[in-house]
């Protein structure tokens, strides 16, 4: 590991846990400047395919789905650490499920099942944008079954 600070390449572990999401964290130091960095050790995980609803397939970006629960989730009472939660839900569910290809559509349901369950104004603005409400009456449709559900 190559030290951040004077690009030296020995380091030694000062201490190493594992994290909720499946890494290693390590603390180290630098055997020449003596300075202290933190290193994440993780899986080499597979790629999942997306297929969008036009039929193209792309990579599974997690960077999108971060930035899909942050929108949902803005001006909302909703941590960051809390978007991270449902991201990393939602991905291990993807992960579990064994497929290499999955619909956008499936990926917009379980992003709607977590935000459902954290914040209600999220999960309508997501769903607005994932089911692409036309009207009033679509809305309106969408706000009865999440009060039914409550």
């Amino acid at each position: 590991m190559k030290c951040p600070y004077c690009s030296h390449r020995e380091s030694d572990v000062v201490d190493s846990r594992d994290t909720d999401d499946c890494r290693i964290r390590r603390r180290r130091e630098c055997a020449k400047c003596r300075r202290r960095f933190t290193t994440y050790e993780e899986v080499d995980k597979e790629d999942i395919f997306v297929i969008k609803k036009d039929g193209r397939r792309e990579k599974f970006d997690r960077h999108k789905l971060l930035a899909g629960l942050g929108k949902s989730c803005e001006k909302r009472p909703v941590s960051r650490e809390r978007i991270e939660e449902m991201a990393n839900w939602v991905e291990g569910k993807l992960r579990k499920g064994g497929k290499r290809e999955i619909a956008t559509d499936a990926i917009g349901e379980l992003v709607m099942e977590r935000l459902r369950k954290v914040d209600d104004v999220a999960y309508i603005r997501f769903a607005s944008v994932y089911r692409s409400f036309t009207d009033i009456d679509s809305f309106e449709d969408a706000l009865r079954k999440l009060k039914r559900k409550k």
